[in-house]
Formats: structure tokens, C-alpha cells, sequence
């Protein structure tokens, strides 16, 4: 490594973050298996012993099959069969990088939405502040699943089944994106208002500095902490608002395993006695939503100093 590398890594690890994160085992190990996770869904093309999207690695007759140490089980499915013969680690891998990546790019969206918005609110005030926070408001008073029932239930009669299909993903990621962004930007819009009374803003004036780089070079970089708090937060809060509306019918199609669509793909066979089809992946979702619930509570604890007891 280059001198200026290990000096960043110096910094970093006698910095108050490292101290605080290798003190707290639950940050530690919700760290680690959150890692394993995101690198299973990353590399899942290489690890999943089957391609749920390959047609000619599908067979019904291996469907329902139960996971290994049960009765009539198959040492070629670990984790068992869905209804469709799909090998169920396989489609948990595939699936889990869909929902990784519709919690990832909808929090990106949303950040960027709210902290726009944000910055013009808090720094210009006035008539913009106003018209943006009763948008805001209006926004807030509708719920991220209704706005989704509506624009999933409009697009899928309109463009149909098999266009919705293709499209899903993306109609996720925005209709999530879309419906939250307030919460960042009533953050940022309140950190604006402390910021913009400073000095170094006075000085940016008086040095002939234009209102964009006041907002985005200046001041922008002092609000960040509680927007990285929030975005943790909110992958979480994405990847159940996924997993919901998947199992509503208004998400993703059983056709691309995401964990809702795989959770709601094996509801109907609960009863018949295949547990495992729709178990093992709501398993597979709550340690995921908990791993990062945990990690964004930690992370929030150590940029509050008010709140760390580390």
C-alpha cells in the first residue's frame, strides 16, 4: 500500500468509529453477517448450485421436495424445493440480491430526493421552504404500501402482467423511493437551518461564493451524519416494503424470486405440509432486516455522542 493509503487506514483506525465498532459485539457480528449475506446475493451467479431462471434446470417432478434430514429429502436441494422444482438455496441467493438491490436503490433515490429538497428548503426558506414542506406533508399523509397498491395495481392493468414483470424491479425501486424521501428531507432541512446561521457560511457569502456551492460544498458535507443513520434505517424499512408488496401480488412475480415473491410463492402450501417453501426465506428476511436494524441503531448511538454508553 502507498504512503498515503496506510496513513487514511491510520487515521481511520485510531479514529472514534473504529474504537466504538470493535467494542460492541452486536455491531460486530450484525457487520459480519450482513456482509456474508450481501456476498452470497452478489456472487450468487457462482455459488447457487442452480439457475432459478434457466427453465431447462428446472424439473416439476423435484417439486416440493422436503429439506435434507427429512423424509423423502434429496441430497442435491439442502434446503428443499418450491412448488415449481426450483432448488429453494438457489432462488434464497437469487432472491436476496433482488431485495438487496431494491433496498440499496431505493434508499439511493430517496436520498437523493430528500436531500435536494432538503438543502433548498433549509438554506433558501421562504415561499420555496413552504411549498416543499406541504408537499412534504401531503407526501407523509399517504403510506409507502398504499401509494404502491395504487401505482402497481394502475401499471400492471395497463401494461399487463408480462410488461409488469419486466418493469418490477424498477417500478420498486421508485415507488419506494418516491414515497420516503421526506423523512430525509425534513432532516436535512433542519440541519440546514442550524448550519446556514454559522460563520464559515458568512465567510462563503462574503467571498463571492454562489448559492449551489454553499449548499453542496459547505454545507452539505456537515449534514451527512443523520442521513447515514436514516439510509440504514431505510434499506431495512425498503426491503420489507419489497417483501409486502410482493406478497400482495404488487411486487415482484414469482417468475423472479425476490424473498417476498418466495415467501408468498409458498403461503398456499403451508397447510399441505411444504413449511420449508415459505419459512426458510421469511427466516432469511428477518435476520436480514435485523442485521441491518442493528447496525443503523449502533451507527446512531456513535455519531450521538449524547447517546453512546460505549
Amino acid at each position: 500500500m502507498t504512503t498515503a493509503t496506510l496513513s487514511r487506514w491510520d487515521r481511520f483506525r485510531d479514529s472514534f468509529f473504529w474504537y466504538s465498532f470493535k467494542r460492541d459485539k452486536v455491531a460486530i457480528a450484525s457487520f459480519l453477517v450482513l456482509m456474508l449475506m450481501v456476498f452470497a446475493a452478489v456472487f450468487a451467479p457462482l455459488l447457487a448450485p442452480t439457475d432459478p431462471y434457466d427453465l431447462t434446470q428446472i424439473d416439476i417432478m423435484n417439486s416440493e421436495l422436503p429439506p435434507v434430514g427429512l423424509s423423502g429429502s434429496d441430497a442435491a436441494f439442502p434446503l428443499g424445493t418450491d412448488a415449481q422444482g426450483r432448488d429453494l438455496l438457489s432462488t434464497i441467493l437469487y432472491g436476496t440480491r433482488v431485495s438487496l438491490m431494491i433496498g440499496f436503490g431505493a434508499v439511493v433515490l430517496q436520498a437523493a430526493l430528500g436531500i435536494l429538497f432538503g438543502l433548498l428548503a433549509g438554506y433558501l426558506g421562504g415561499r420555496v421552504d413552504a411549498i416543499l414542506m406541504r408537499i412534504a406533508d401531503v407526501q407523509l399523509s399517504f403510506s409507502t404500501l398504499m401509494v404502491a397498491i395504487i401505482v402497481g395495481a394502475v401499471v400492471k392493468a395497463t401494461f399487463g402482467s408480462l410488461m409488469f414483470g419486466e418493469i418490477a424491479i424498477y417500478m420498486l425501486i421508485f415507488i419506494i423511493g418516491v414515497s420516503e424521501w421526506p423523512q430525509i428531507a425534513r432532516t436535512v432541512r433542519a440541519s440546514v437551518l442550524a448550519e446556514k446561521k454559522k460563520e464559515y457560511v458568512d465567510a462563503a457569502k462574503v467571498m463571492g461564493f454562489g448559492t449551489p456551492r454553499i449548499m453542496f460544498r459547505h454545507i452539505l458535507p456537515n449534514t451527512l451524519s443523520p442521513i447515514f443513520v436514516i439510509a440504514t434505517v431505510q434499506i431495512a424499512n425498503a426491503i420489507i416494503s419489497e417483501a409486502a408488496l410482493s406478497f400482495l401480488g404488487l411486487g415482484m412475480p414469482e417468475t423472479q424470486p425476490s424473498l417476498g415473491s418466495l415467501i408468498k410463492s409458498g403461503f398456499d402450501y403451508i397447510q399441505s405440509g411444504s413449511w420449508w417453501i415459505t419459512l426458510i426465506p421469511g427466516l432469511v428476511l428477518v435476520v436480514l432486516v435485523l442485521v441491518i436494524n442493528l447496525l443503523g441503531d449502533w451507527l446512531r448511538d456513535v455519531m450521538n455522542p449524547r447517546l453512546y454508553k460505549g
